[in-house]
């Protein structure tokens, strides 16, 4: 017999026998009906967990985590409102279920064996995983989180003060609400929650609304780690601006009198606090985990001694609320109950094509409110001087600038967040007065903390915000990559669609610094960004492209929910030459506001039909400098800029190169992994026998100094590669 069966034996004989665990007497403000309720909601969480073994066992069921020992969550749930958007531990089913009551028509005990057997009428996911989360409930469905969801809960807790200052077209949180996030306690040793409380005290230190309440379920074990005894208490004792509330998750009063102070304060006073709830975890960690491998048969049944549904048993008698043999028919009924619908579960349809999988990768279209645009004495003013130079040609930072304040100005659900963006304007420039144009509300300087940053946008779209954050160079991205990969990507994925939180991540990167250089500065790897199913990634060449790509990014942001990276080459940002020292070759004026290059539309210039040369920013601009002398050879050249990278415009891409002889693949990313490997390919396939060559740049980090460039393509390069290629 498996640890759960035991359990399940164990509370039986001892209900049946009057053999409870001693503790304290009941006491507190919890109403009966809500002491019920929370023991109905522990009961079925019990039966869950204990059907989910019958249907793995069965072959109808598939990789679980179990929610026994954090029953106290129920509790949890009774002292907060249906509409406080709550980020889940992965064991907090009690929670889902005691939220589901207090929400009409809500069917949890179908809901969640639906998502059990990876049906895909699962209401949330669809059949792609078992997730906990429900819109109704303001649930985001969560995975197996290792603290990937703290940051995001911080951005969503400081939606709610800055949507009492601009609300969006869209929120969904009320200026009153507050935020719930729950994690284990070994969760609390990974930087990313470590990153998420120093952003929640650092926010809340400067007197900046961050209504959020942290929950720490304590079991005292990840895994098969102990977490050291003592060791929750001392690490958040004493914390600035996060106050501690402790309760014991055994004791559904004391849980619900200290979650009700501590959610009094967080929902009053505006500032984060930190539940620590005592816990126990019954059985392994997840799936066929095996307790008695790694902890000692004594430790294994002191724990189960200690079931808090045991203890509720007792303190509801005690409190003359319900008789133990009351609770034990509940017990009973809900086991027998979730058993028939189990056997109903199991019968209903899942995922089986590619396709069905795939098609929630694509979150459905919002409909928003026309954007008319501003005023042109509104304009005006907030372009200042910068209004008489519109009609010159401009850099690319200054026209990507303008098209900023465009896109502020029409769409005040725009919100920038990032280090330095504010104040300085950037590292390069391209911020700058957008602070005073806007204000701190909208130009949000944060701290040092890439997966604040990402966290801080990511909660803010869930609360109707289109957020524009920076990560300041290309190579810091890779501190806080999960938070697209594993958050703000997967979100509709695993909600089904319902949830999202559309973003346009502005990154500034690539390579060709002359003078600040090395490899933190100059990183061109892209392959993280290309390799995340339904991201989005632009990259503009010039900054009349740039303009008109950001655009068209802040729409598919805005209208059809997408996250979207618009990576800005450096090098380019103050590029005004092409040939010759002073000829402003590459400057363009800024084009008119209602222009834009759509999804997929590529740049094609020339009409040569011996070379075409396939390319994307600083390749696009080295190409162009190279094409006299290529043509200087007699080698009739077209100059194709690919702008978007993923999804690559495969069927422009083919049609652009109709009727060319050869196919130069110019790639400033790496050999291996690059982007020329997916453009080979697909020329390959779709039009086999052309002559087809690459140059790309080298497999190495990028250095500083005199060889800043010695490991990209050049200029020279590619009007060599372009001879051998046409020879």
């Amino acid at each position: 017999m498996d640890r759960c069966e035991i359990v399940h034996e164990n509370f039986l004989s001892r209900v049946s026998a009057g053999n409870l665990p001693a503790g304290r007497a009941p006491a507190g403000p919890m109403p009966p009906d809500l002491a019920v309720a929370a023991f109905r909601a522990g009961c079925l969480a019990r039966a869950l967990d204990r059907q989910s073994r019958v249907m793995q066992r069965a072959g109808q069921g598939f990789y679980t985590i179990g929610s026994s020992g954090h029953e106290g969550m129920a509790a949890v749930a009774l002292a907060l409102r249906p509409d406080d958007m709550a980020f889940l531990h992965y064991r907090d089913a009690a929670f889902q279920i005691a939220r589901a009551g207090q929400v009409p028509g809500q069917t949890p005990a179908w809901d969640m064996l639906l998502s059990f057997a990876s049906s895909s009428e699962d209401p949330i996911s669809g059949g792609r995983h078992k997730v906990l989360g429900s819109r109704a409930l303001m649930i985001p469905p969560q995975t197996s989180t290792i603290a990937s969801h703290l940051p995001k809960a911080v951005g969503a807790a400081y939606a709610i003060g800055a949507a009492r200052r601009h609300r969006p077209e869209h929120a969904i949180l009320r200026d009153d609400g507050l935020v719930i996030c729950a994690f284990g306690d070994a969760s609390v040793n990974h930087s990313t929650a470590q990153g998420a409380f120093n952003a929640a005290q650092w926010t809340a230190f400067q007197s900046i609304p961050l209504p959020l309440l942290f929950v720490c379920e304590d079991n005292g074990i990840g895994i098969s780690t102990k977490t050291p005894k003592g060791w929750i208490e001392a690490s958040f004792s004493g914390r600035p601006e996060l106050p501690c509330f402790r309760a014991d998750g055994l004791d559904l009063y004391d849980t619900f009198r200290v979650a009700e102070e501590a959610a009094g304060f967080v929902r009053h006073r505006r500032k984060p606090a930190f539940l620590h709830l005592r816990t126990i975890r019954l059985y392994g960690h997840a799936g066929a985990d095996v307790p008695t491998t790694y902890l000692s048969r004594e430790e294994v049944e002191a724990e189960e001694a200690q079931d808090p549904l045991l203890h509720s048993v007792r303190l509801l008698s005690q409190a003359g609320v319900m008789s133990a043999d009351k609770a034990l028919d509940i017990y009973r009924d809900i086991a027998e109950r979730t058993a028939r619908i189990a056997a109903k579960a199991v019968t209903r349809p899942r995922l089986r094509q590619a396709a069905d999988v795939m098609a929630s990768l694509i979150p459905p279209p919002r409909p928003c409110r026309p954007a008319n645009g501003p005023a042109p004495d509104a304009r005006a003013a907030a372009f200042g001087a910068d209004f008489r130079a519109m009609d010159d040609p401009q850099i690319m930072s200054r026209l990507i600038n303008w098209a900023l304040t465009d896109l502020m100005l029409t769409h005040p659900e725009i919100v920038l967040m990032g280090e330095d963006v504010g104040r300085k304007g950037g590292v390069y420039g391209v911020t700058q007065k957008l602070i005073h144009r806007f204000g701190a509300d909208r130009m949000i300087d944060t701290l040092l903390d890439e997966q604040s940053i990402l966290g801080l946008a990511i909660g803010m779209a869930h609360n109707g915000f289109v957020p524009m954050p920076e990560i300041q160079f290309l190579a810091y991205l890779h501190n806080a990559e999960d938070q697209i990969r594993g958050e703000a990507a997967t979100l509709p994925f695993f909600s089904n669609g319902q949830f999202t939180n559309p973003m346009v991540l502005r990154i500034a990167g690539l390579g060709y610094q002359k003078g600040f250089g090395g490899h933190f500065h100059n990183d061109n790897s892209v392959a993280v960004l290309r390799d995340i199913p339904g991201v989005i990634l632009a990259v503009p060449s010039n900054g009349a492209d740039a303009a008109m790509m950001l655009r068209e990014c802040v729409r598919l942001a805005r209208e059809e929910q997408r996250v979207v990276v618009f990576l800005e080459p450096i090098a380019l940002y103050p590029m005004r030459d092409l040939h010759a020292h002073g000829d402003g070759g590459w400057m363009r004026p800024y084009p008119d506001p209602s222009r834009r290059i759509a999804l997929g539309e590529i740049g094609v210039d020339g009409t040569g039909t011996d070379l075409a040369i396939v390319a994307f920013a600083n390749g696009c601009h080295l190409s162009h400098q190279a094409r006299p002398m290529i043509e200087a050879a007699g080698i009739s050249t077209r100059i194709i800029d690919l702008r978007w990278l993923s999804p690559l415009p495969k069927a422009a891409l083919t049609a652009a190169l109709a009727g060319c002889a050869h196919i130069l693949i110019v790639d400033e990313t790496r050999h291996s992994g690059g982007v020329a490997e997916a453009l080979m390919a697909h020329v390959a396939e779709a039009a086999p026998g052309l002559a087809l060559a690459r140059l790309t740049a080298g497999d190495s980090f990028i250095a500083t100094g005199p060889a800043h460039a010695a490991t990209l393509p050049s200029r020279d390069a590619i009007i060599a590669a372009a001879q051998r290629l046409c020879a």
